[in-house]
């Protein structure tokens, strides 16, 4: 356990909150410079198919038109787009399937060409008379269809469309269902396509610069950026420059390279001169990253008393036209299903697939809100079919004190399922409400349901996990700390400061932190995802500040001769820990040490941190409800999260990311879904007056609540918050419908039309 100097645990302002609040923060559009070239991309009108040709006359004739790039134009050279670590073994290294540019189009709103222009209107312009001429293939928007026998075939390496397969077999499901008198529950369950709508679309701009690609983008992973570009564009890696100013939010599309290897490209085709690429609203729900749609199918089977015997999942993960991050989605939610509710015997089996849909990659939740909403709506189904309280079956059943997994290496050091619960239960006076709710027989009826859910946190074992950090000591005695971890709008940068300052001992007020990255100069890192930051770079920040700190004390050494045993840095002061005395001021020594004629030395430290460590994130949710039945609607009245997130560094921060994954799940919940046409497989609501996104005009009151469970494996006892509040939202208003109405709705979002399918089969309408 690090030193507390009583700067952890403290809701101290944000870093960033005056430049932001008063409009002097610089996001990526404000930083290019006016006379950056436009570039737009002309996106397919089919949804399968081979663009046979593209004429560009048209389009070279209007004013302002200084190029034309087409899928004919570009280097055939193929490349991934996964923010993943990446890694020199094969098998850690990310399918490599997307061209600049493609003549191959798999979705309706592939890339088949762009436009520099000197001008928005010019470039918008160009693009409307762009003729394009396409061979038509049949299309599959379904990803069991799109496994049957004669599908649609979207690449030729993945036959019946299947990016991956993978599998869990513990003990013997077949014989052990064998067991007399067991009871069978069995559920379908559909999660939808979803898209992030962050308040920033994806930009970015790129030029030629001292033999170098400069790229400064709205991107969560600049390192991993700067890896892809050089391997899109065929050049040493070096030779890329990669710059990540403040970002309006990622939420994951932006864990994806999305157009930063092409405005790279079309750059160089210009002479170097700036290129900028800013994605229209619409661009950013077809062209960029979706949520992957899932459907599970589940089998359990239990005893009267409420023990699980053996279950069985299959899951179908729709990963639209490329792959993206692929499996790894899916491959988490299956690997929930065993540890959730360890069971002697499980089958299990995800299947993530290719169609002709916009590609899904990562978003906040990473599969664990698709598999929650699965097996959660799945449980309350269980604790129904043997007469159970859904509260009495997850005491029973949810995963116990000291359960160890065997491949991630987790322990479940608490009982922190029960203790979230209980406190979920207390804010919501759950047990009353339980009894009082029951047995409704009226058209509006009320209803409580609850939800738990599994996450760990950052990706080891399963991926490379990295973190670097660099401190410089100023000359006033502050100091500068550089991560390669991005704030990208969740309050990380204050997060970092707070560590660094704990463990250097100096007033946060003292710790300036580098919110830019710059591949150039910023410390490796590989960016914002899977709700690592706090935890990994933890555990560099720690190592980086304790090796300045020695440093520190050891320039302390010679100008007050105490040995450097029995000296501390504490609130920015060199004491004398016998007795306490104040030596010096850290000012006084940093102002010393870079400008004294006898020993001039710049005091610094920079350490990289490898972890090869994971820790589980737990938690639950409890929502009420209101149904209208004859209306098919549904009031969401109350709801709560309460969270084992192990020891909060900053409070008021925790607050905001609970609050804004919860009304991110509720958004997934109650209204958000991605529609399809399917005479041409075009996306039917990408914009925000269709797609209807939840406001704070749809929410209750937004309570958030902690169980601080100092987690060991964590430098500073903190664990994954990022995205575990957004987990377990849905099933818990599935669940409350549930109690109210006696319905099950099984396919989200719970909205009118859902209801009405639901309540007309079990006759309420």
């Amino acid at each position: 356990m690090t030193m507390d100097n009583g700067v952890i645990g403290k809701s101290i302002k944000r870093v960033d909150a005056f430049d932001k609040v008063t409009g002097r923060a610089k996001y990526t559009d404000d930083l290019c410079d006016k006379s950056a070239y436009i570039a737009r991309v002309l996106h397919s009108t089919v949804a399968n198919g081979k663009v046979l040709s593209v004429d560009t006359s048209e389009a070279e004739k209007i004013p302002g038109v200084v190029k034309v790039v087409t899928c004919f134009d570009v280097p055939k050279i193929y490349f991934p787009t996964a923010g993943h670590p990446w890694s020199t073994e094969e098998a850690h290294q990310d399918v490599a399937d997307r061209l600049l540019l493609t003549d191959r189009v798999r979705f309706y709103g592939d890339d088949v060409a762009a436009v520099i222009a000197e001008n928005e209107v010019a470039a918008a312009q160009a693009l409307r008379v762009i003729h394009v001429e396409y061979e038509e293939y049949p299309f599959v928007l379904d990803a069991q269809k799109a496994m049957e026998e004669g599908a649609p075939q979207l690449h030729e390496d993945f036959p019946n469309n299947v990016l991956k397969h993978t599998s869990i077999r513990n003990g013997n499901y077949e014989e052990a269902i064998k067991e007399p008198g067991l009871i069978k529950v069995e559920g379908w369950y559909d999660t939808p396509t979803v898209q992030h709508c962050h308040i920033e679309n994806f930009i970015c701009y790129a030029q030629e610069e001292d033999g170098k690609i400069k790229i400064t983008s709205s991107t969560q992973i600049p390192h991993i950026v700067r890896r892809v570009v050089g391997q899109a564009l065929g050049i040493p890696w070096g030779k890329v420059r990669v710059i990540k100013p403040y970002i309006g939010g990622g939420f994951g599309n932006k864990q994806d390279v999305l157009y930063e290897p092409l405005c790279a490209y079309l750059s160089t085709q210009v002479g170097g001169r700036l290129v900028k690429m800013d994605m229209t609203r619409e661009e950013t729900f077809v062209c960029n990253r979706v949520r992957h749609a899932i459907r599970s199918h589940i089998i359990s089977y239990v005893r009267p008393d409420g023990t699980f015997v053996a279950r069985k999942l299959e899951c179908f993960s729709n990963q639209g036209a490329y792959a993206s991050h692929g499996h790894s989605i899916a491959a988490k939610g299956m690997g929930a299903f065993p540890q959730l509710y360890p069971c002697p015997n499980v089958e299990a089996d995800s299947y993530t697939v290719f169609t002709n849909r916009p590609v899904a990659g990562a978003m906040r939740g990473y599969g664990i809100p698709q598999a929650m909403f699965a097996v959660e709506s799945h449980t309350d189904e269980v604790a129904k079919a043997i007469g159970m309280t859904p509260l009495a079956f997850r005491q029973k059943n949810l995963m116990p004190k000291g359960f160890t997994d065997g491949f991630s290496k987790n322990v479940m050091y608490e009982d922190s399922f029960n203790q979230c619960m209980d406190k979920a239960r207390a804010y919501t006076d759950y047990d009353r409400k339980v009894k009082e709710y029951e047995d409704q027989t009226g058209e509006v009826r009320k209803g409580i349901g609850l939800a738990a859910f599994w996450y760990n946190t950052a990706v080891w074992p399963i991926s490379l996990e990295t973190s670097s950090c660099r401190i410089v000591l100023n000359q006033d005695g502050s100091v500068q700390v550089q991560v390669g971890e991005t704030e990208i709008g969740q309050g990380a940068d204050t997060a970092f400061s707070q560590m660094a300052a704990d463990t250097l001992g100096i007033p946060v007020e003292r710790v300036h932190v580098v919110s830019s990255q710059d591949t150039d100069i910023t410390p490796f890192g590989t960016g914002a995802y899977a709700s690592r930051q706090t935890y990994t770079a933890g555990f560099s920040i720690h190592q980086t500040a304790l090796l300045l700190k020695e440093r520190i004390l050891s320039y302390a050494h010679e100008l007050t001769r105490m040995p450097v045993s029995i000296m501390d840095l504490t609130a920015g002061k060199i004491i004398r820990k016998t007795d306490g005395m104040v030596l010096l001021t850290l000012e006084e020594l940093a102002t010393e040490a870079l400008y004294s004629l006898s020993h001039s030395e710049h005091l610094t430290a920079e350490s990289t941190y490898q972890i090869k460590s994971n820790a589980y994130s737990l938690g639950c949710t409890i929502a009420e409800v209101e149904v209208d039945i004859p209306a098919c609607k549904v009031k969401l009245t109350d709801i709560i999260n309460v969270h084992d997130c192990g020891r909060l560094i900053n409070p008021a921060l925790a607050q905001a990311q609970v609050h804004g994954g919860m009304s991110m799940g509720i958004g997934y919940g109650m209204s958000e879904y991605l529609q399809f046409d399917e005479k041409t497989g075009r996306t039917l609501n990408d914009n925000l007056l269709d797609y209807k996104l939840s406001t704070c005009m749809d929410h209750p009151h937004l309570e958030g609540e902690f169980v601080e469970n100092y987690e060991p494996t964590s430098v500073y006892g903190t664990k994954a918050l990022g995205e575990p509040p957004v987990c377990s939202v849905a099933p818990a208003i599935r669940n409350a419908i549930l109690q109210a109405t006696g319905v099950g709705v099984n396919e989200l979002p719970l909205n009118p039309h859902h209801l009405f399918k639901a309540f007309s089969e079990a006759g309420l309408v």
